[in-house]
């Protein structure tokens, strides 16, 4: 076996006149990656390579590959992903993976793009402000999952309403509202990472539930569990395919 030229082509796209160190020192390994990762696995679905890279990039995010997301992010913005877009995915995430994850990756990216020649601060995104975020945050819950979310801050024992509060006006007042990333796109990486992240199933059900009421159908799901597979591996993402499998029972 050698590494496929489709597989030479796209690793070309991805990074121009760079040759790994792995083609040395673990020839066997990286022939066999390379071909599965940047061959049969792009070539398995028809989708198009930014919204591969963005689902990437989250997924990444979620397993706390911070090498890779390095390695991936100059790929990403090759392939057509936008700094506004690329910085997006990482301000989202605190919201689901916390900040103590989060950070290091905040870094990665002002200095790929700072390396790029992009000037920071980026244009801000933000549409809300601090006296209508909740009000704006509950409309985006109900825009996604429906009109039973209008009333869901304030729901809960007492003692914890308010992290439904939170969910409201921080998660979905403060994230979901900026521009840069429409519903679509917000709702798929939170999906990227969930299923990276593992443990959090329920969440991840629900998520897939709402990809699919905006337009996410099972069929796209699919193809992005199976582009992040070669960088979460097969448990977590066989995992998001059942909860993708439940999410659709309870449509």
């Amino acid at each position: 076996m050698a590494i496929s030229e489709f597989s030479k082509k796209y690793h070309e796209k991805m990074f121009p006149g760079y040759a790994s160190k792995f083609l040395v020192t673990d020839p066997e390994f990286i022939e066999r990656f390379d071909n599965f990762a940047f061959d049969e696995v792009i070539n398995q679905d028809v989708l198009d390579d930014r919204t591969r890279f963005m689902a990437i990039l989250a997924a990444l995010l979620g397993c706390h590959g911070i090498d890779e997301f390095r390695a991936m992010l100059p790929a990403a913005l090759n392939f057509g992903v936008t700094p506004v877009e690329a910085k997006e995915i990482v301000y989202q995430s605190v919201a689901y993976l916390g900040i103590g994850r989060v950070l290091p990756f905040l870094h990665v990216v002002n200095e790929v793009l700072t390396d790029r020649g992009v000037k920071l601060p980026l244009k801000g995104q933000s549409t809300t402000t601090t006296e209508n975020r909740l009000e704006k945050g509950i409309q985006a819950q109900v825009d996604i999952f429906g009109e039973g979310m209008k009333e869901f801050y304030k729901s809960g024992p007492e003692e914890s309403r308010h992290i439904n509060y939170w969910l409201a006006d921080n998660c979905f007042g403060d994230y979901y509202t900026r521009s840069g990333l429409d519903y679509n796109q917000r709702e798929m990486i939170t999906f990227c990472f969930l299923t990276a992240q593992g443990g959090c199933e329920p969440q991840l059900t629900s998520h897939a539930a709402a990809n699919m009421k905006i337009g996410n159908d099972k069929a796209f799901l699919i193809k992005i569990i199976s582009q992040c597979l070669p960088y979460i591996g097969y448990p977590r993402s066989l995992n998001a395919l059942r909860c993708v499998n439940e999410a659709e029972k309870q449509l």
